[in-house]
């Protein structure tokens, strides 16, 4: 990727935004990071304060470098040699804000977006040097979790690509290339089919959100964070590995288990999925539970890096 600094432009302070600046701030790179209302700060702040706290329990104490705050556009942007931009998930929104980065920039600056679902050659239309524009997703905790999916656009270039994958993994994340682009990409496909799975599970009354929760947390889930579900499957097939798996089990597919299309979001449903999942959360606050969820992460990633398996395998760019 471009060396001429190592500055980094964050473009939006919320969640995802102070989460993405406590993790390149901690890897290094000094962090242009713009939001154009001011009151958003302090909460951003917080965010940091609390990744940086977890990436120095999962990768030993540093000085992470600047954060300069700014709701002046030009001022994060100059000497930006990468951009993550991660404002309100609006295609308005990120379109606007992409018009006027894209003209400030030099034509080998990436431009990464964060969105979630978004196509990046939606994002890319009308844009100066639409090449260099393209999808880098992360996923909350992005202080922690080392997930990205990188997904071009029709116009993005190989170059730009490459120069992605390697800032990431420069950041101690896991940079995974799409092949060609979809909306909600792969990870949050997967999130919704089984979100949608559980919403029906709970509209008919067969669980409730703390049951499923359980059963993802104390069964699969463990699983999830060592091999996947194509390695687990395939231990599932005992001697006969994968082939032998779905020989066996595929043919129930055909009439599957599950429920698929979403059930409708009635104000009954949402009741009962609020109120369960406040039960399950059992009085713990928001500040709380994040708290749990970082120190947990954490633990499982230094299991994971003793393996060197896994999300393991990416904490040692944090060390460095």
């Amino acid at each position: 990727m471009p060396t001429k600094t190592k500055k980094v432009a964050v473009l939006g302070a919320g969640l995802i935004g102070a989460g993405w600046a406590a993790r390149l701030s901690f890897a290094g790179y000094e962090v242009g990071f713009y939001d154009p209302v001011a009151a958003v700060e302090p909460r951003a702040r917080e965010v940091i304060g609390r990744g940086h706290a977890a990436l120095a329990a999962l990768a030993g104490s540093r000085e992470p470098s600047p954060i300069r705050f700014t709701t002046e556009l030009e001022r994060a942007l100059d000497g930006a040699c990468f951009v993550q931009e991660a404002a309100p998930e609006r295609e308005d929104v990120k379109r606007t804000l992409f018009t006027s980065v894209s003209a400030a920039l030099d034509s080998d600056v990436v431009i990464a977006s964060s969105s979630s679902a978004f196509l990046p050659t939606k994002l890319q239309n009308g844009m100066t040097h639409p090449e260099r524009i393209l999808i880098g997703h992360p996923f909350n905790p992005v202080y922690l979790i080392p997930l990205c999916e990188i997904v071009p656009g029709i116009a993005t270039s190989p170059a730009a690509v490459e120069s992605a994958k390697t800032f990431y993994e420069a950041v101690g994340m896991h940079a995974l290339v799409m092949q060609k682009e979809i909306d909600a990409y792969i990870a949050n496909r997967l999130q919704e089919a089984l979100w949608t799975e559980a919403l029906h599970l709970i509209d008919q009354g067969i669980a409730t959100a703390g049951q499923i929760d359980d059963a993802v947390n104390y069964g699969p889930g463990l699983r999830w964070a060592i091999m996947g579900t194509f390695l687990t499957f395939h231990l599932g097939g005992g001697a006969g590995g994968m082939r032998h798996f779905v020989e066996h089990f595929g043919p129930s597919l055909e009439n599957p288990n599950c429920f698929m299309k979403g059930p409708k979001i009635t104000p009954e449903l949402i009741e009962k999925i609020a109120s369960q999942t406040e039960a399950k959360a059992d009085g713990r606050s928001i500040a709380e539970l994040e708290s749990l969820r970082d120190r947990a992460l954490v633990a499982i990633l230094k299991a994971l890096e003793q393996l060197d398996t896994g999300a393991g395998q990416t904490i040692k760019p944090l060390r460095q």
